[in-house]
């Protein structure tokens, strides 16, 4: 087996999205419209970069912080679970899989665009939720923890609502891929991890 060194990902990558993500928002606009995913011109102008650079730049400060916020409380404790290279393929699995549903859907649409990590997040979001089934969330306003299964549940549900009303450049269908290509990773990467979620079902 390749035996490479461990980096930490989860905080490269945290590091990198901040920085680049500011940098379009406030310094060079150009880094957000050269990197928007815009699904009818990826295989016509072959902006397969894209698929990906459009991960790290976001629409405004709210969403930024939002996505980082949700991106600290679950990316390093996953990491730590799987390792920095798992981590690394699993968020980018969750930057593709959720930009192929999108293209998918909005691919003979010239207008459309997208951007921010939401997809690989969501990704992030139910790997840990295979892991540490029993981990309790906190949203703002709710006052009481949300068990993390019936998060999962309420989450694919607003997405899929979400993108049916879908408005702005925020992709809710990409939040709905991405927490499938999480799921899958994990059945794929360690598919033992399911049986956290089974016993918590099982009461």
């Amino acid at each position: 087996m390749l035996n490479l060194p461990d980096f930490p990902m989860a905080i490269i990558i945290f590091a990198v999205t901040i920085v680049a993500s500011l940098l379009g928002l406030y310094a060079q606009p150009l880094i957000i419209q050269h990197s928007l995913f815009r699904p009818y011109w990826l295989l016509r102008k072959r902006a397969y970069a894209t698929i990906f650079t459009s991960g790290f730049v976001h629409a405004d400060l709210g969403h930024l912080l939002f996505n980082m916020f949700t991106y600290w409380f679950f990316a390093f404790p996953l990491e730590r679970q799987i390792g920095a290279w798992p981590f690394l393929a699993l968020y980018l699995a969750g930057l593709v899989c959720s930009h192929a549903c999108t293209w998918f859907k909005q691919r003979d649409n010239p207008k459309y665009a997208s951007l921010g990590a939401s997809g690989a997040i969501s990704a992030v979001l139910f790997a840990f939720i295979v892991y540490f089934p029993t981990t309790r969330i906190m949203i703002l306003p709710i006052p009481v923890p949300i068990p993390a299964v019936l998060f999962a549940v309420a989450y694919v549900v607003y997405s899929y609502w979400g993108g049916r009303r879908q408005k702005g450049r925020v992709n809710h269908d990409a939040h709905f891929c991405g927490a499938l290509s999480g799921l899958a990773f994990v059945a794929l990467f360690e598919p033992g991890a399911w049986a956290n979620v089974a016993r918590v079902l099982s009461g």
